[in-house]
């Protein structure tokens, strides 16, 4: 068995809110702890209720299971609003930081509690005064700036359901999301910033509202141009009377009284979206209760957050990362912003922030560690010593770089590996502050998932065999469904397709022999470069657009300790898959998606794998490039030509 990497003492095991709430609810260890939370969930979530702050009616019931995962209900008699929760934040102090506003251009911004508290209430005074109310829609095309969390708890004080993307989305990609939830209210920036440019966002308002009849009020932030709330933007090019500044918005409003509409648990919160591997990304809807008390359970308990602790987590508006830490100041917290490029001006830029902000928890994803890595990046004469959680997701984190991190970065911090997804707006598993960490491994099951490893045969698999990663009872945070699913077939399919009744959640894992799990990429067609999840239609959508392209299929290849996108075209007749029409599909790609979704590599190939029906195998080329056993091969009509195209030149080039 190898070393752990780190351990807490048995002190700091013991006075961390994990080590707390299993003494007091009579545990001795993690996973008795965990045994519990999954067997008894309505004792559990009825304790995580009580003792993490949330404020509202809880009522008598704590979980109806139902005779389904989909059917189960958490707290079916309570009243809450999350804004309520997140604006008084357990054992906060009104003056206090909430959130302190950064990007990489090295501007700062902090706020009170009290301070965010009566913008929040000007700006669902104005939201009220739209007639915007309980289950309307509300969108943010906005970069990560203090903003945009006080528009999304002004829309959740009133009732309104919230979603956001970032602003590096082409036209196309944002009606792809917002035109499928016809929002009343449309938060967007003049610009944003990243890696030293300066990015212009009004020139692609137009037709964006050209996309979206149904907003009746634009309000843009002027992030450019930053002075207070809301900046000064610029708008005499736009006449749309729609459009109103921030500060022309709130102004009206100013000194509004609070007032939050408290709603049943499952009332929606959230509408997240899907990567969009088969058609425009599903539109995920997420209840308020069960995103907010599985956050609060993760932050508290395994990532040891509370009051007075400074949380930072890298993330885009169009990450569940930002939701989750929107939800960081119902901690008790600060939750420390920051917008542009992580590297921007040089590599220290996010080490610096800590060094600058006394930060305690630094979220980042893999990919960055990664990077930091392999540019021999060195911390020496940063400090760092305000730091006790670092944690990472979005792809998993290499053993080597999980010792990177203890050699060259801080060498007394818990490292948790972290993993969950969109489809939940939360983890599966995730960090324990009261074990050790083995490199390579996420330390546990979260608490209240009844996460396991399933073969083919639908068994439990031992420690070091590989299968999917399942969660065979229902949890608090599966989404209410999908926007425009009305008879949740679309929803079923997604998660339950697969093993009637038990969620699979599309990734490869293993269970290790200290009770944790390893993660070794997707078991679907989902693409994972660094740590970002992008679905292949969208990048379809463009390349069908070339006539010299007949067909075309995108995977992701494992490519020196990330994800690289990978296009692979067969071309028309005498057509040629030049440099020049290269070219043309990667700016078609960035400019109709993000730069994210732009392939790594375009090869042109004589045939591709289809099955007996005629649907291209995505699955079959993914497996045998990446060296897997090839799924189902009796399914492929001409099997044959996944040897040619696992021994591809341009696969293996560097």
């Amino acid at each position: 068995m190898s070393e752990a990497l780190w351990a807490p003492s048995p002190e700091r095991a013991a006075a961390s809110a994990l080590g707390t709430f299993a003494a007091e609810t009579g545990h001795e260890d993690y996973l008795s702890l965990h045994r519990w939370s999954v067997e008894q969930p309505a004792e559990f979530w009825s304790e995580v209720w009580d003792r993490t702050g949330v404020i509202g009616e809880k009522g008598s019931v704590s979980y109806a299971p139902g005779d389904s995962m989909i059917g189960a209900r958490f707290f079916p008699e309570a009243r809450l609003n999350v804004a309520e929760t997140i604006l008084r934040g357990k054992g906060s102090d009104p003056e206090a930081p909430m959130l302190v506003s950064t990007d990489e251009c090295g501007r700062r911004r902090s706020f009170t509690r009290a301070e965010v508290a009566a913008e929040v209430a000007a700006m669902a005074a104005m939201l009220r005064d739209l007639g915007v109310g309980v289950g309307d829609c509300v969108a943010a095309w906005m970069p990560n700036v203090a903003e945009t969390m006080v528009a999304m708890l002004a829309a959740a004080s009133v009732g309104a359901v919230f979603s956001s993307t970032s602003p590096d989305f082409g036209t196309d990609g944002v009606l792809d999301r917002f035109g499928q939830i016809s929002p009343k209210v449309l938060f967007a920036a003049d610009g944003y910033f990243y890696g030293g440019k300066q990015l212009d966002c009004l020139d692609r308002l137009d037709s964006i509202l050209d996309g979206l009849p149904t907003v009746q009020r634009v309000v843009v932030v002027g992030n450019l141009e930053w002075d207070g709330w809301g900046g000064n933007p610029e708008l005499g090019a736009h006449n749309d009377q729609r459009i109103l500044s921030w500060k022309s918005a709130v102004a009206p409003h100013a000194g509004a009284a609070e007032q939050f509409e408290r709603l049943p648990f499952d009332h929606p919160w959230y509408v997240l979206f899907s990567s969009g591997t088969t058609g425009v990304p599903k539109c995920i809807i997420h209840r308020c209760g069960g995103v907010l008390i599985q956050h609060l359970k993760e932050h508290q308990y395994h990532c040891d957050i509370g009051t007075g602790d400074a949380v930072f987590y890298y993330s885009t508006c169009g990450w569940m990362m930002w939701n989750w830490l929107a939800s960081v100041p119902a901690s008790g917290a600060t939750a420390i912003l920051f917008d542009g490029s992580p590297f921007h001006p040089d590599p220290l830029a996010l080490p610096g922030l800590v060094a600058q902000e006394k930060v305690t928890f630094f979220g980042v994803s893999a990919k960055y560690l990664d990077s930091l890595k392999k540019a021999e990046v060195t911390v020496d004469e940063v400090d760092l010593g305000s730091l006790r959680t670092i944690a990472s997701t979005g792809s998993p984190l290499a053993p080597e770089t999980f010792e990177w991190v203890y050699s060259s970065f801080v060498a007394d911090a818990h490292l948790a590996s972290i993993s969950g997804g969109t489809d939940l707006c939360a983890c599966f598993v995730a960090g324990d502050p009261t074990s050790a960490v083995f490199a390579g491994e996420i330390q546990r099951a979260a608490l209240g998932m009844a996460v396991d490893v399933w073969d083919e045969n639908q068994r439990s698999t031992g420690p070091g065999e590989r299968g999917e990663l399942v969660c065979t009872r229902a949890f608090p945070s599966m989404p209410l469904g999908f926007w425009g699913d009305p008879d949740g077939s679309r929803y079923a399919a997604a998660y339950f397709e697969k093993y009637p009744n038990v969620w699979s959640q599309g990734d490869f894992a293993s269970w290790t022999d200290h009770g944790g799990i390893v993660l070794h990429g997707r078991s679907d067609t989902t693409l994972n470069p660094g740590g970002v999840r992008i679905g292949t239609a969208e990048i379809y959508r463009r390349v069908e657009q070339f006539a010299e392209i007949q067909e075309s299929l995108v995977f992701g290849q494992e490519w020196q300790g990330d994800v690289r996108i990978v296009l692979l075209v067969r071309m028309t007749d005498g057509a040629e898959c030049s440099e020049e029409l290269q070219k043309a599909l990667r700016t078609a790609i960035r400019t109709g998606c993000t730069p994210r979704h732009v392939p790594a590599v375009i090869a042109a190939v004589p045939d591709l794998p289809r099955t007996r029906s005629g649907k291209l195998a995505e699955l079959a080329v993914s497996d045998v490039v990446n060296g897997r056993p090839v799924r189902n091969t009796g399914a492929l009509a001409n099997p044959e030509v996944l040897a040619d195209l696992a021994s591809l030149p341009a696969l293996t080039e560097i």
